[in-house]
């Protein structure tokens, strides 16, 4: 007999993160021959060394040798907690503990449970739920051919919109990242069609301000769009024809750091504004952190390119979040969103404010961040931080996530990868699990495809990643293994993020090789119709994706779940393995049996 699993409703009551003073009803089973004279639930609060102790009372027999003790407990105000249980009998007192990953209970074990604790009334927008977000990396996806006007003479222009990347370092040895593939604002305008057919409902664009590199996280100037993308005409334009297709506009702020060659930090003078380089006496001055002024200052990772702002600087706070701030500047302009660069470097006071100035532009402005971790407990600059509780981010990109599922496809332990899906969500609010960002690639990782069917990566140098494509064997195998972690990532929780081209069988090693510009009229058209098979998919089974997740069964190299409402379901059957398996469905009113083949998936609606 279990003793306590907090994943388990007979144990646990509601399950996961609780809203502020919502009561939890907590049960307890225990051996009769244990002799249990008093139980209690021991709350610890996180950072304090104050202990809650819940007397449990005894409420009867389960079976003939088992007894039950219960209690409720509501967390009166939102941060993280911990728990675990004591135990006392006429002979002793022991502690009952979380035993492991999968939230079952033990004697003699002082480990605690994580219950987390959000904001009353915390919401998320809905017009997030049950989409489907696209990520464009500007320079990369489209050419209009539109002309462009102001763009720096510095720039290394690609006239072969399939030509590799440059990936060697100039006679300094320094990677500039200064070469272009002319992607453009417009481009995007006319691929609208194809984001529409593909189920797209939201499109999240790496940085669009004007910057001097190819990525855009050394921003120059966050009030003007960068000219190789156009003009804030053409940004008006894409926020028009996007909400016309019903598709809404997610932009990325990178406010960690600015670029040394900024109008801000201006250490190339290529500005007439006087940058905090120039002189002591600029405006941007306090904006920065000098140790030695003006050639030795805090940078973002040692990136002596990348100055770190001092984000708690009233000007700068000011610029960014003030009420003609940046934020709230472009939200007026269309967007629906913004994505916050390394949002876990950002501070919790700048965090809020930033929420505050997007909420009061557009109550339904979407905010999320780049948080790698378990963005519940995460410790970060020496504190816990608190992105998620309601005061901050609406969401974040859920690489555990991503990891999981393609562990599971590259044929590791099931078990594990359905622990990390099910620690998110015991973790995480309701209301962030509903938007949860689920990439399967990004602009910095390997392309999904490279890494479930590439020659591993270890250690290798940016020329072997430059030289080295998947053999037709392996793209084969790839495009497999494609279509079985889509399915995964389109049926969990939270909503799937396509990174640009993912769809198309677009391989690639890490930057730049993940940055390859869009294969257009080369793209994989299998993948492309699975992809829009996921999306409608989605859309066809709302009203089941909006009730319970269950997991099913799981066995090496399989794992199953289940979407239920009280009037739809969806089966999720997924099988990594090289062998046919085999699951008895009687339980759920469907056939008797399903076979599903090896590496590949099966989905049974009932609507």
């Amino acid at each position: 007999m279990v003793i306590f699993n907090s994943r388990d409703l007979i144990y646990r009551n509601p399950f996961g993160a609780v809203e502020e003073g919502v009561f939890i009803h907590f049960k307890i089973i225990l051996k009769r021959s244990l002799g249990c004279r008093y139980s209690t639930l021991k709350v610890f609060q996180d950072e304090s060394s104050e202990v809650e102790n819940i007397n449990m009372y005894w409420c009867g027999m389960y079976g003939d040798n088992h007894e039950m003790w219960e209690c409720d407990y509501a967390p009166s105000r939102m941060g993280l907690y911990w728990y675990n249980f004591e135990i006392t009998t006429n002979s002793f007192k022991k502690t009952i503990g979380k035993s492991d990953s999968t939230g079952n209970g033990v004697l003699d074990c002082d480990n605690k449970w994580q219950l987390t604790c959000y904001k009353r009334d915390f919401k998320t927008p809905k017009w997030m739920y049950n989409g489907v977000m696209y990520q464009i990396f500007p320079d990369r996806f489209y050419n209009s051919g539109k002309p462009k006007n102001n763009v720096p003479k510095d720039r290394i222009l690609h006239e072969n919109w399939l030509s590799p990347p440059i990936h060697t370092p100039n006679d300094k040895g320094e990677y500039l990242n200064n070469d272009f593939f002319k992607g453009d604002i417009q481009g995007i305008i006319e691929k609208i069609p194809y984001l529409k057919k593909l189920g797209v409902t939201c499109v999240y664009l790496n940085p669009i301000f004007e910057s001097h590199s190819n990525h855009r996280y050394d921003t120059a100037d966050y009030e003007k769009i960068d000219p190789l993308l156009g003009t804030e005409s053409d940004y008006d334009n894409l926020c028009k024809e996007l909400r016309k297709n019903g598709i809404h506009l997610i932009l990325d702020g990178v406010f960690s750091h600015t670029g040394q060659d900024s109008k801000y930090f201006n250490k190339f003078s290529r500005y007439d504004t006087i940058g905090a380089f120039n002189s002591k006496q600029s405006d941007f001055y306090d904006w920065y952190s000098f140790e030695e002024w003006p050639n030795v200052y805090k940078s973002w990772w040692g990136i002596n390119s990348l100055p770190e702002t001092n984000e708690t600087c009233k000007s700068f706070n000011d610029f960014i979040n003030g009420e003609h701030g940046i934020i709230r500047k472009w939200i007026k302009k269309g967007a629906s969103g913004w994505r916050l660069d390394v949002a876990d470097e950002l501070p919790d006071e700048f965090l809020y404010e930033l929420r505050k100035a997007a909420k009061s532009e557009n109550p339904e402005c979407f905010i999320l961040g780049e948080v790698w971790e378990d963005a519940s407990n995460k410790i970060s600059y020496g504190h816990r931080r608190k992105f998620i509780l309601g005061n901050q981010l609406d969401s974040v990109m859920n690489y555990p996530f991503k990891d999981a599922i393609l562990d599971f496809v590259c044929g590791k332990d099931s078990f594990r990868v359905m622990e990390t899906i099910l620690s998110v969500l015991e973790n995480y609010p309701p209301p962030v699990i509903k938007v949860l960002m689920n990439p399967l690639s990004t602009h910095d990782t390997i392309r999904a495809i490279t890494l479930l069917a590439g020659t591993p990566y270890i250690n290798q140098d940016r020329n072997f990643q430059a030289t080295t494509r998947l053999s037709k064997e392996q793209y084969d195998k790839g495009i497999i293994l494609m279509k079985l972690a889509s399915a995964i990532q389109f049926t969990l929780p939270g909503v799937p993020c396509i990174y640009y081209g993912d769809e198309a069988g677009v391989e690639g090693y890490l930057d730049p090789f993940n940055r390859k510009p869009f294969p257009w009229n080369h793209e994989n058209e299998e993948l492309i119709k699975w992809h829009i098979y996921l999306a409608k998919l989605r859309k066809d089974n709302e009203k089941a994706f909006s009730g319970n997740f269950s997991p099913l069964k799981i066995q090496k190299n399989f794992i199953s779940y289940i979407w239920q409402n009280e009037k739809s379901s969806l089966l999720c059957f997924f099988n990594a393995g090289n062998e046919e398996v085999s699951v008895n469905l009687s339980d759920f009113n469907f056939s008797c049996e399903v076979k599903i083949q090896a590496k590949s998936c099966k989905i049974i609606e009932n609507r």
